[in-house]
């Protein structure tokens, strides 16, 4: 086995290729991210790497990335064998890289996590259990009041807003304090996704914006769905639903694949989605370093 790492996305896509189509909505993450990092219009973040995981014949068996623009800057890792997630968090011991979070696939992530954990002399505690569904047989609910549309340059403020509003408010439907406000969003990033007709508005009969669903660009024929937000006082009239399933809809029409992740500790955003037709793909964890 061994680990290589990468600082150039273009070449770790070439890299890890095959890896990632053959199973494009586990890897949906490092896929569009990486792509976002090809494309010029990633978040800046003070680290920037890419990990193959091969095995002796020099296939690839897992991947990973630290490109988190959010302290503590988590490394995000998919499936790969155990040795090569514990060889992982020795490897960055040993170039001296802090560690203070490992997000990703389990148990790929808790381990490297605990390795990290234990060299630093800290311990690993999962944060947020989250879940990975794909959406099969799609179920669309009768539409409330208004229509959705996409949002414009004019709605970007708003959009900014909400998108950092959704962290906070995902965390506290949760019970967890903490969560970052997605700081990392600036307006220019928010009109470059408005510009890619990537974010949705649901706007009531006024013509007033109510809720917001957002994707990301298609990756290797997956379109991820997300952040999904309704502000409170509009919460409870199936806008959530009727938007996720109008802007899934959309994309099975052209032929793409759609997932999207939930936390498991908020079973109304669960249950929103399995009613829509969402199944569960793989559990993941977030994990912190103390």
């Amino acid at each position: 086995m061994s680990l290589e790492f990468l600082d150039d996305p273009s070449e770790f896509l070439s890299e890890a290729h095959a890896y990632l189509v053959a199973d494009p909505v586990v890897t949906t993450v490092i896929a569009t991210v990486t792509a976002r990092y090809v494309a010029g219009s990633a978040s800046e973040s003070p680290y920037c790497w890419w990990v193959v995981a091969r095995d002796d014949d020099g296939r690839v068996t897992g991947v990973g990335m630290r490109t988190a623009p959010f302290a503590p800057y988590p490394l995000y890792l998919l499936p790969m064998p155990d040795e090569d997630a514990v060889a992982l968090a020795r490897a960055l011991h040993e170039r001296g890289e802090e560690v203070g979070g490992v997000n990703g696939a389990l148990p790929a992530a808790q381990l490297c996590a605990e390795e990290v954990a234990r060299l630093a002399g800290g311990t690993a505690e999962v944060e947020e259990h989250v879940r990975l569904f794909e959406l099969g047989e799609l179920t669309v609910p009768e539409p409330p009041p208004g229509r959705l549309r996409l949002a414009t340059r004019a709605d970007a403020e708003l959009c900014l807003a909400w998108f950092r509003a959704f962290a906070v408010d995902a965390a506290e439907q949760a019970g967890r304090d903490g969560a970052h406000a997605m700081e990392e969003f600036s307006l220019e990033m928010l009109e470059n996704r408005i510009d890619d007709g990537v974010i949705w508005l649901w706007e009531d009969e006024s013509g007033t914006p109510v809720h917001l669903t957002g994707a990301n660009l298609p990756a290797n024929g997956v379109v991820r769905i997300g952040p999904v937000y309704t502000p409170k006082q509009h919460r409870g009239r199936g806008l959530a639903s009727r938007a996720v399933a109008e802007v899934s809809r959309a994309h099975l029409d052209q032929g793409l694949r759609c997932c999207l992740f939930t936390d498991q500790a908020n079973p109304t955003s669960n249950r929103v989605y399995e009613a829509l037709g969402y199944r569960p793909v793989v559990d993941m964890a977030n994990l912190v370093i103390r």
